[in-house]
């Protein structure tokens, strides 16, 4: 990666941006599940570094930042609110409601209509505001009807308690339900270089101009990994594993959000310079090959 190319990313200014729940962020963006204790469980040893990564964060322009309840649980929102609140106008900070978990690695899809509403008031007090901007359903359960599901994130919008809806882990039918009752603004599903079983699920969203945020976008880490499919364009662009394969997300379609998380300000500053990274029209398509090597 050239010199400039480093500076350009360094602010998140070579993500470009998009509109979603009313404001323009970058396509680059924050996810913060690892924001908490071991095995993504309990409470971080310290949180004050973890505090100077979200303040570095956003000083680099990093303006959308993805949390859910379940994160800690509850930690992950409120580590946001010691570290960014009051939180600065420009800046999306949403988070989701519809899982539960028991302990490191275990997790239940909860979509009553009453956990809802429960889920979403805590994570409004834990995070200090009465309204947030974005409001997401983190998993469709399948135990409860769907339209029960969307009619309570109705309600909560009606209510002033939400902006705006997204949707997590769902699929083109669902979605397509969905938006016969709601306005659906954004779409949450797992999506990466090597991770492409919701590739119906982008084509569609990029059609309807739908911005789709790809979590785990480094594939649990293992696209960062050096010994892996992308070393080869990694050395040609002078860049790290992982920022190639934010780079290819990024330039896979203009609707596209990658939100990659981490605990540390080393690796946080490595994706946010990923922003800078160009690939070539060869480098694109031998990345996007590797779906079928997957």
């Amino acid at each position: 990666m050239s010199e400039v190319q480093r500076n350009e990313g360094l602010v998140n200014h070579g993500s470009g941006t998009i509109e979603i729940a009313g404001k323009r962020v970058h396509r680059l963006g924050f996810g913060a599940m690892r924001l908490i204790g071991p095995n993504l469980w309990g409470e971080p040893a310290d949180r004050r570094p973890l505090i100077e990564l979200l303040r570095r964060a956003v000083d680099l322009g990093v303006d959308f930042i993805d949390t859910a309840a379940v994160y800690g649980p509850h930690i992950s929102e409120e580590v946001i609110r010691e570290a960014l609140y009051p939180y600065p106008e420009h800046v999306l900070i949403t988070t989701k409601g519809g899982q539960v978990q028991w302990g490191p690695g275990s997790y239940a899809t909860v979509g009553r209509p009453e956990f809802l509403r429960q889920e979403c008031a805590l994570s409004l007090r834990r995070l200090g505001v009465e309204h947030v901007d974005l409001y997401q359903l983190h998993q469709v359960d399948p135990a409860v009807p769907f339209e029960e599901q969307i009619g309570v994130m109705k309600e909560l919008q009606e209510e002033g308690k939400i902006g705006a809806i997204g949707l997590n882990e769902v699929t083109v039918e669902q979605i397509v339900v969905a938006r016969e009752i709601i306005t659906v603004a954004s779409v949450q599903n797992q999506y990466s270089v090597t991770e492409r079983k919701h590739e119906d699920v982008l084509d569609y969203c990029t059609r309807e101009s739908l911005p789709f945020v790809s979590w785990f976008p480094l594939d649990f880490g293992a696209l960062a990994r050096v010994g892996g499919p992308l070393d080869g364009i990694a050395a040609q662009l002078a860049a790290t594993p992982a920022q190639v394969a934010l780079a290819w997300l990024l330039a896979r379609a203009e609707n596209m959000v990658a939100i990659p998380g981490t605990a540390s300000m080393a690796h946080m500053e490595e994706n946010v310079a990923a922003a800078g990274l160009r690939l070539s029209p060869e480098q694109f398509k031998e990345l996007d090959a590797l779906a079928a090597r997957a």
